[in-house]
Order: C-alpha cells, then structure tokens, then sequence
C-alpha cells in the first residue's frame, strides 16, 4: 500500500481497536484534553505487549507549549530510554527555542538516545517562526517524519502549506499531515498535498458504564475512544486512491 495510517491511542482499548481496523502505526499518548502527554510506563509496556504494529509513545512531559527546563528534559531523556527498553519501535518529540525555532541541540541529543529507534516530531512544528527552516533543521538533527497541520489548527486549512513542505521535503523527510483528518476530507488531502502517511485519532466519546452515578458530584464521566469503521474507511479511501 502506497499510503500509511497513524492513528493516536489514547488507551489501551483505542489502541487495540486501531489495530484491528488496519492502522500502520500507534502514537501512544495520555491526556487528550492536553494534546497529548507522555503514557505512563504501564501503558506503554501493555501497549507494546498486545500490539503487533509500529508503536510511538509521545514524549512531551506536560502540556502548554514546547519550550522546555532542563529537569523537563532529563525527564523526556529518561522516558525515551524506556520506550527502547520496552521495544517500541520508536518516539514522537518535539522542542522549541524561546524564539520559534527548533531546539536542535536538544532534539539531537533525543534522537541519539532514541536509536536505533525511529523518531518522529510532533506538532510543536506549527509553532515555529519559519516552517522551511524548521523543516531543514528537523532534517538535520535525524528525524524520519514530521506530523503537522501546516500551521493551521486542522490540515484542510494548512493544505497549501503541506504541499510546499513535501515538495521541499522532497523524500528526504515524510511529511505527515494531522489535525482533524477525516474519512470525509482525506481524498482531498491527498490530492491537495502529496502526501503519502496520514495522522487520525478518529475519536470518539463513551459514556460510563457505572450502574451507580452520584448524581451530586455534577460529573460527565465520558471518556475517549477510537471508530473502528472511521479507520477502516480512511484506509479503504487511501488503498482506492
């Protein structure tokens, strides 16, 4: 299949689903109502036990933006070494200067823990200055794919932007669109951008299965989970394209 599907797995469950709906790959994430921080060490070593496709935990150790302290850091260092220990195919990072621009001393030294492991960086690319140049840069410092929305809140929006990166990227660096990408607008993504690996989360909410709710605690106890037939369809639109 020319094209490959990413889909995020917010639980173990999520994960689960995606697989068997066909996705390529996992980013492993926790918090969905911050973007996305990094799973716990549970999560991961459960994920990588039952999944049998590529998995890449996020490491981004809060949410907010992506400038980070050097004990934020040590953190992201020390989360990477455990993805490898637990046999994860790879990471997803992601930091930046106070200016917009990429932190590449930094990112540097993530990617070389992270080998043999791949790499990816996340969306903290909509957040620089100059996406050309920080698209050099991610090159430079060993990344194999960039996730991004072509510096809009959804990819429809940043389509433009998109095909200009993969154009300049030109095979040196996947360029891999997300944000909002849907059964419904993928098609045109594809045609709009050139690219060839899609980001979803195809999300959706649950309600609890509690048989006791206290109702005086004014709580929605839902929580995030993945549409198998949203999965199955983008993938089927991506083979037919």
């Amino acid at each position: 299949m020319k094209f490959k599907l990413e889909v995020i797995g917010f639980t173990i469950e999520s994960c689960l689903i995606a697989q068997a709906a066909g996705a390529h790959r996992i980013e492993l994430c926790d918090n969905p109502s911050e973007g996305g921080t990094t799973p716990s060490y549970g999560f991961i070593k459960t994920a990588r036990e039952n999944l049998s496709i590529e998995l890449y935990p996020i490491i981004r150790p809060r949410g907010g933006d992506f400038l980070y302290s050097e004990i934020e850091f040590e953190v992201m260092k020390a989360d990477i070494q455990i993805c490898k220990n637990l046999g994860c195919d790879g990471v997803v990072i992601g930091m930046l200067n106070s200016d917009g621009t990429v932190d590449k001393q930094r990112c540097k030294q993530l990617v070389d823990i992270a080998q043999p492991m791949g790499v990816s960086f996340h969306r903290a690319f909509d957040r620089t200055k100059d996406p050309f140049k920080a698209l050099e840069d991610i090159i430079s410092i060993g990344c194999e794919r960039i996730l991004t929305s072509g510096q809009k809140s959804v990819a429809t929006d940043g389509a433009a932007l998109l095909n200009e990166l993969v154009k300049q990227a030109n095979g040196r660096i996947i360029i891999m669109p997300g944000s909002g990408v849907r059964s419904d607008n993928v098609e045109n993504l594809v045609k709009k951008t050139n690219a060839t690996e899609f980001h979803t989360s195809a999300r959706t909410y649950t309600d609890s299965k509690m048989e006791f709710i206290n109702e005086s605690m004014d709580e929605q106890l839902t929580s995030v989970t993945t549409l198998s037939n949203e999965i199955k369809t983008i993938i089927q639109l991506l083979k037919a394209y």
